[in-house]
């Protein structure tokens, strides 16, 4: 068993290596908390989620960072804008984000430093830097000197005589217009912390390259965040990380976006679909489904369609479990493996829609052992489909899911249930009765305002048709 990985520094799929063996550390980027989130935010969670999730079912023992930026500029025009403190700011949609990670039924991290709880930490890295030669104090402002670091944009693959560096208001005293911030001077009103260099506040890449270092040490395994992130803020971590002396992450993975007519989901272009609207029109389960079964690096262009699409698909794996399940009698365990060929796919790349074929495989060769009436199969088959599932973080039967908010659907389902209860009790009446035409109309009535009717052994059973 060899999970393979793509590493955006060596473009291409390489053998995962861990550096302590048994053991995964992964540092993610997580979220700039300057809004709440939208699905595209979500998604590099969602990810990273079903990442962590095949580490530990092949029996890893993971750490898993995922930080959270609570400090920039945004936040602070944000802040100025609304008459607001600008720590509320942050941690009002720091709670957003954890909201959104937790109903979509992400895994809690090992541990979620915010920035401004590491300023120590980063205030001892720049002193190294600029101890090395690395990096330089200007008008309260430190800046790292990239033509200093051989090495500066091979992640990115960009030439330095072509770079157009991106600068910050204040930003003064730069050698080289390409050199970038890691402690930016105090300005009046802002929030500020006091260094050897004056008062000031932190530089967006200085937060990651001092975070990871605490808690995953000089070398880790993993870094991860959006393919938007790999220049410059990836870019400028590993400058930082490693001109300090650290070896930092032996593999990078990037995940793609979702995208609105081609563009990147971006609050600031006003295409964004918050989390917290998303679940009141759809089941968090099926969002999950919906962000989490695409490859990873592939895009994902939103549209309601592709939504309705996600939910008749999962829906299907939801009535065979709920079919297999009446028929066995009792809860089904996963199986303590998944089939072969869904291993097999998701070693390769993490190829979640690869190993999601395997799922819907097997779903169609369990609904046939429950025409056949076979149980002992249609048995195997759910227990091996709740396995699969499990992994991905998509088992409707599991604990995680059992007391989910389940947006405005779930809200109306018990009314809806009741209601059509008592239209199949007579319908039922009338087939007592020997009515069958009667019984045949209601059944068709039910069919036009779109719902399934099925008979089985147990009685009638609804859904959505």
């Amino acid at each position: 068993m060899t999970i393979r990985l793509y590493d955006t520094s060596a473009r291409q799929i390489r053998d995962f290596s861990p550096l302590t063996p048994g053991c995964v550390s992964i540092y993610l980027c997580g979220a700039t908390v300057q809004a709440a989130p939208h699905i595209g935010h979500i998604r590099s969670g969602l990810n990273f989620d079903i990442l962590r999730r095949w580490f530990t079912y092949r029996g890893y023992d993971v750490t898993f960072v995922r930080n959270v930026t609570d400090i920039d500029d945004k936040i602070i025009n944000k802040a100025a804008d609304q008459n607001r403190p600008w720590w509320s700011i942050g941690y009002e949609n720091e709670r957003a984000f954890n909201n959104g990670y937790d109903v979509l039924g992400c895994l809690p991290p090992t541990v979620e430093p915010r920035a401004t709880g590491h300023v120590t930490e980063m205030v001892e890295m720049m002193r190294g830097l600029i101890e090395r030669s690395y990096a330089y104090e200007a008008d309260g402002n430190v800046y790292f000197d990239v033509r200093s670091f051989p090495g500066y944009l091979q992640l990115s693959n960009q030439e330095l005589d072509n770079l157009l560096q991106p600068s910050g208001e204040g930003e003064t005293g730069k050698r080289d217009p390409r050199d970038f911030a890691m402690w930016k001077a105090a300005k009046p009103g802002e929030p500020s912390w006091e260094t050897p260099w004056g008062r000031g506040r932190p530089g967006w890449h200085l937060e990651c390259s001092a975070m990871a270092h605490k808690y995953l040490g000089t070398a880790f395994d993993i870094h991860g965040g959006g393919l938007d992130l790999i220049f410059p803020h990836h870019e400028n971590e590993i400058a930082q990380a490693k001109a300090f002396g650290d070896d930092f992450a032996s593999y990078w993975v990037h995940n793609a976006w979702v995208t609105m007519s081609g563009e990147k989901m971006s609050k600031s272009l006003g295409n964004s679909v918050l989390v917290s609207e998303m679940v009141k029109h759809w089941r968090p389960i099926v969002l999950r489904y919906y962000l989490g079964t695409p490859h990873y690096r592939s895009m994902i262009e939103y549209s309601e369609e592709a939504l309705r699409e996600a939910e008749a698909a999962f829906a299907r794996i939801e009535g065979f479990m709920q079919r297999a399940t009446e028929l066995a009698g009792k809860t089904v365990e996963p199986a303590a493996e998944v089939p072969p060929a869904f291993a097999e796919a998701m070693d390769d790349d993490l190829g979640v829609p690869q190993a999601l074929a395997i799922v819907h495989t097997t779903v169609r060769q369990g609904n046939s052992a429950l025409t056949a009436d076979d149980k002992e199969a249609a048995v195997a088959r759910l227990a091996e489909v709740r396995a699969m599932l499990g992994v991905l973080g998509l088992d409707p039967l599991d604990e995680q899911w059992a007391g989910a908010s389940a947006g405005r659907g779930d809200d109306l389902h018990g009314v809806v249930d009741s209601l059509v209860r008592l239209v199949l009790d007579q319908r039922q009446a009338a087939r007592t009765r020997k009515d069958w035409a009667a019984a045949d109309a209601i059944r068709d009535q039910l069919q036009q305002a779109g719902l399934a009717i099925e008979d089985t052994p147990s009685g009638p059973r609804w859904s959505l048709s």
